[in-house]
């Protein structure tokens, strides 16, 4: 697995002194990009070759959340590769090796010219290796949409939600369907499928449901179609 050290900053945690689960995506998101940067085939290798990674699902599982000022670490490992999709799990660790966060994640690989998906190539495998994939209970990747939802005020997409894809960064996505939670609920689960990209000065219409345990927000376009399907359980 490969790992970096970090410690839980003020900035990154909430009221009650706990990391928040955005800078958790955060602190995983660096992780991959960290591993795909000291193997070569990082930002610049991906732009000069016209790929991206595009992140399909997440599945995130809040064992013990972080605290202040503690010292983490944080891993990553690719586990599969099948035809156009690659999974990699993320981890994050206290000093003595014990688990607080798992996570599950499905990535599609793109050409940024036709926006198509492609095939991976045997390179990219033997890049970055077939690990035994980490033990949680994985989700499925399609979440389930309730009926009847709430429709909540519009947001634009700004410039400060996007990456260097120049499409609105996945963790946005989460940060936004936070805010609908109660102050009070606390997310042992996390999952989210992202189903198209949102751009600059795109109107997004968070819809919000309630389910058993916890919540489901979609987050729409103008027609109604899913920009990314997010689901937040408790214990």
């Amino acid at each position: 697995m490969y790992t970096f050290h970090s410690r839980v900053r003020y900035s990154e945690i909430d009221a009650k002194g706990n990391i928040t689960l955005d800078h958790i995506i955060n602190y995983m998101q660096d992780c991959s990009t960290f591993h795909s940067e000291d193997l070569g085939v990082g930002i610049v290798y991906l732009k000069q070759n016209h790929r991206v990674w595009m992140l399909s699902a997440w599945q995130i599982i809040i064992e013990q959340s972080p605290q202040f000022g503690q010292e983490i670490v944080i891993g990553t490992q690719a586990y599969d590769f099948t035809n156009v999709f690659g999974y990699r799990n993320f981890a994050i660790m206290d000093e003595a090796g014990q688990y607080l966060v798992k996570a599950n994640s499905i990535w599609c690989l793109a050409d940024t010219i036709t926006g198509r998906p492609m095939r991976i190539r045997p390179e990219f495998v033997a890049c970055y290796g077939n690990a035994e994939p980490l033990e949680m209970n994985y989700a499925d990747r399609k979440i389930t949409i309730p009926h009847s939802g709430q429709k909540q005020p519009p947001i634009q997409v700004q410039y400060y939600h996007l990456d260097t894809n120049q499409h609105m960064n996945n963790g946005q996505y989460v940060k936004i369907a936070l805010q609908y939670l109660p102050k009070d609920f606390s997310v042992y689960q996390m999952r989210a499928e992202y189903r198209q990209q949102a751009k600059l000065g795109d109107t997004i219409i968070p819809v919000l449901y309630s389910v058993e345990q916890g919540f489901v927000i979609v987050l729409e376009n103008e027609d109604g179609k899913p920009f990314s399907t997010v689901e937040f359980l408790s214990r």
